[in-house]
């Protein structure tokens, strides 16, 4: 790891921190790449003039956000940055993709079924009315980040779901002649159950973050209504917020 690394001791910053912050800063502007080893602390250590237990304690900071991780016998390996992603009406394929994050996606269902009432509610269609269910798990570099459950007007879409697999919902939408204009969404958090655990990566309680959204076209017509889980550690949405005059 050759990296310009530097601790101030005159700031009143702990030197930990310091370290940490340079090393996740290497990480998402990919200076550190996903698989990179991080080298060994004790050289770390000597480099920097610093303690082995402060350096540690940098490392095991970046363990715990998912950005880090110790193999046995390997080391201690860059794993990814995290997705930070504007809250704004995008897919989230595209988003992944502008950000060099090499998505994939695994349909697991696409079928068409009977709208439940909270479906029939979202996209304002009688309940029992036929619409289209699809489940995907979106990946990143190879691994599971967001299982995502997406229910549609039946007739929305073309029925080729192979589609899914190599591109964004919105994408498709868009080549449909679908105008996406408008959308309400909530973001929340929960605890992960063992079959999501499982899906995602992560053990079971572990927290995801929740969103929920119904997306309108340019006539107002609801065109999407979306459940997503996504895992906290490897994923957070960024609000801008404007001072009301």
């Amino acid at each position: 790891m050759d990296l310009p690394l530097s601790v101030d001791r005159a700031s009143p910053v702990p030197l930990y921190f310091q370290l940490s912050q340079q090393l996740e800063s290497a990480i998402e502007q990919g200076a550190l790449a996903p698989g990179s080893l991080l080298g060994n602390e004790i050289d770390l250590a000597g480099r920097l003039g610093l303690s082995r237990p402060t350096v540690r304690q940098a490392i095991q900071s970046l363990v715990d956000k998912g950005l880090l991780v110790r193999r046995r016998g390997i080391g201690t390996q860059v794993v990814h940055s995290q997705v930070k992603r504007p809250m704004e009406l995008s897919s989230l394929y595209d988003d992944l993709e502008a950000a060099g994050q090499r998505p994939a996606t695994r349909v697991l269902r696409d079928t068409v079924e009977e709208a439940t009432a909270e479906v029939a509610a979202a996209l304002s269609v009688p309940e029992g009315t036929q619409v289209r269910r699809v489940e995907r798990l979106r990946l990143t570099h190879g691994e599971p980040m967001a299982y995502m459950r997406n229910h549609l007007p039946a007739d929305l879409l073309p029925a080729e779901g192979a589609d899914l697999e190599s591109t964004g919902l919105y994408r498709l939408m868009r080549t449909a002649g679908v105008t996406l204009h408008s959308a309400r969404q909530t973001v929340g958090a929960r605890s992960a159950g063992t079959a999501e655990a499982e899906l995602l990566g992560e053990p079971a309680g572990a927290p995801l973050l929740t969103m929920r959204r119904t997306a309108y076209d340019d006539t107002g017509r609801p065109v999407e209504y979306g459940s997503h889980l996504y895992r906290a550690s490897r994923y957070s949405f960024e609000f801008q917020l404007l001072v009301r005059p």
